[in-house]
């Protein structure tokens, strides 16, 4: 038996694909051009602390990166500026390659630089967000007004992530909150409440991109063999805190939280609202706190993003599956400058749907939930 993989048509380096829609990126990854670009923003200690010691996370090698296929810097092969900077790392070039080149009206920054939730130093951990979203408006949002910055927190002392979002929540620059999938407790427990608190009071989403090291298996049978396994784990992590925030209550708590689910995938969720909502109707004398079934509660408070790009043999599958989802709450995702890039053009090809619903995927859905204009 063989399978024929269709490969994406490669670019000429640096090529633009001239794109016409009108788009709003909810992932983009910018990166630190050298280790010490951050040091500007951190005190003089924690400079000496980097230098020193550098980041200590909950599981060991976890600021390296473990896959050779996702060398080098996890990214597009065209993704490296001529000047030698690791990729993502140049606004120049990111602007030429794709803001400009793919019609960009607004993007979401998505920073990954060395986790500040995964720091099993704590204060260190809620510093180095601090200097994460410094360096953010100082070397992308202020040069260039596309962009939009994410405040990282870190979930694990909500009193450091509540002062965060207090400190940046007035400044407009700034259009979500940012927390890993993967942490020491399943979202919907308690001990993140103040966080959701704090982010309904800010009136701002979070932003759950896919990642986190919590020192756990990320299978529920142990660690896997294989990059393929660990790599659908994501989709395994995503089910979960969705579960967790739905069960727990978190949203009968905080009827106005907004969340969205980066990178995580499109196709699962249709599956698992109906079988959350079988056992809620045979368990729910269990959960009395629940007022309407887990799929409302779903619909009503997540949003999820395109890349990477569930891609079924059938592209009529894919429409179905968004369909199911809700074309209300599907918005755009590049992924820029990852390996597994999705391009506007060949999302456009995959998804068979009105013009209508495309510019709500495209570019509405995300101005509604964003506020932007």
């Amino acid at each position: 038996m063989t399978t024929e993989i269709l490969e994406r048509p490669p670019r000429e380096r640096g090529a633009p694909a001239r794109s016409k829609l009108a788009v709003v990126d909810c992932d983009i990854h910018p990166q630190a051009a050298k280790p010490d670009e951050l040091f500007p923003f951190l005190p003089e200690r924690w400079r000496d602390y980097v230098r020193t010691y550098g980041g200590f996370y909950r599981q060991p090698l976890a600021d390296t990166l473990s896959h050779p296929r996702m060398a080098p810097d996890v990214a597009r092969a065209d993704s490296w500026p001529p000047n030698g900077k690791p990729p993502g790392s140049d606004l120049e070039f990111m602007q030429m390659q794709h803001l400009d080149a793919n019609n960009v009206e607004h993007g979401m920054l998505m920073p990954l630089n060395r986790g500040p939730g995964n720091q099993r130093n704590l204060e260190f951990g809620a510093t180095l967000a601090g200097a994460v979203n410094d360096w953010q408006i100082a070397n992308w949002v202020e040069r260039d007004a596309r962009l939009h910055a994410s405040i990282v927190v870190t979930q694990e002392h909500p009193p450091f992530a509540i002062a965060e979002i207090e400190k940046r929540a007035g400044d407009r620059r700034f259009s979500q909150i940012m927390l890993p999938p993967k942490c020491l407790e399943p979202h919907g427990r308690r001990r993140y409440w103040p966080i959701y608190e704090a982010a309904v009071a800010a009136n701002l989403p979070l932003a759950l991109h896919v990642g986190g090291i919590n020192g756990y298996p990320p299978t529920a049978s142990g660690w896997p063999s294989y990059y393929i396994e660990e790599q659908h784990t994501n989709v395994q992590g995503m089910q979960g805190l969705v579960t967790s925030m739905v069960i727990e209550g978190v949203f009968e708590q905080f009827p106005t939280l907004k969340v969205v689910l980066v990178e995580g995938g499109v196709a699962w969720a249709p599956a698992l609202k109906w079988r959350l909502d079988k056992h809620w109707r045979r368990l729910r004398s269990e959960a009395p706190h629940l007022k309407r079934l887990p799929s409302e509660y779903i619909h009503d408070h997540f949003w999820f993003t395109t890349q990477p790009l569930d891609e079924p043999d059938s592209d009529m599958d894919l429409v179905e599956a968004f369909e199911m989802v809700g074309v209300d709450r599907i918005m755009f995702s590049t992924d820029y400058p990852h390996w597994d890039f999705d391009e506007p053009r060949f999302v456009v090809g995959k998804l068979k749907l009105s013009e209508d619903k495309m510019r709500r995927i495209f570019r509405d859905n995300a101005r509604e939930l964003y506020g932007l204009s």
